[in-house]
């Protein structure tokens, strides 16, 4: 059994003459510990997908099922928990709190869970080691680069341990050369504790490391590759 399945979803807004169709009959499936880009332009629908895809929005027709449990039926509450057990996600533009260090922003995950504990410290301090941002930790996101920023999303995502990471436009605020490695970054950190991870980017080139990609045109799924 797949691990996530997407079944002709599609998403509309709007109604009569004044309807907006942002996806149309989405349909694919990823097994266990791959990784798949989504490649389109903007206004494609990708981002739409990915919310979708997180229970962040509801779609119009069709199926989302993750491990065999349909989330789009699901309460938003129960969305909601089901996203900070099982799914990592890492937004376009971070969503880092500014306020808080690079540490702490790594420690909302348990913080909302509830309780921090000396582990949850020392494992968050292990995932910014890993990241090259250990010398960072106190810092807080106005102090860092925007690769930097970035490393903190994706290393934020990761520490309730998630089955799907969904990455949005990893790297659309970053040059070429700081995009490739952190994608190649992110690419070795999923595959290394076997996840499964789908991406969204404008860019062909960032998808080099996928085990597939899907085109999206307007809101249609072009080819396959």
């Amino acid at each position: 059994m797949s691990l996530l399945e997407v079944r002709d979803v599609s998403k509309t807004y709007g109604s009569g003459r004044s309807v907006v169709t942002a996806l149309q009959g989405i349909t694919f499936s990823m097994e266990a510990g791959s990784m798949l880009a989504i490649l389109g332009p903007s206004g494609s629908g990708k981002t739409t997908l990915l919310s979708i895809i997180a229970g962040l929005l509801q779609p119009s027709s069709g199926e989302i099922v993750i491990d065999g449990s349909p989330i789009h039926l699901r309460s938003s509450r129960d969305a909601a928990e089901y996203r900070r057990e099982k799914i990592g996600i890492v937004f376009q533009d971070y969503h880092l709190i500014p306020y808080l260090s690079a540490l702490e922003n790594l420690l909302i995950m348990p913080r909302l869970a509830g309780r921090v504990t000396r582990a949850h410290r020392e494992k968050a301090l292990g995932l910014l080691r890993e990241f090259g941002l250990e010398k960072r930790a106190k810092h807080s996101p106005s102090e860092l680069s925007g690769g930097e920023r970035q490393r903190v999303a994706i290393a934020r995502a990761l520490m309730n341990d998630p089955e799907i990471m969904l990455v949005d436009e990893p790297t659309a605020n970053l040059d070429t050369e700081r995009g490739m490695q952190v994608v190649t970054m992110l690419g070795e950190h999923v595959r290394g504790r076997d996840m499964t991870c789908l991406m969204v980017t404008h860019d062909r080139r960032m998808c080099a490391g996928a085990d597939r990609i899907l085109q999206l045109v307007d809101g249609r799924v072009a080819e396959g590759l």
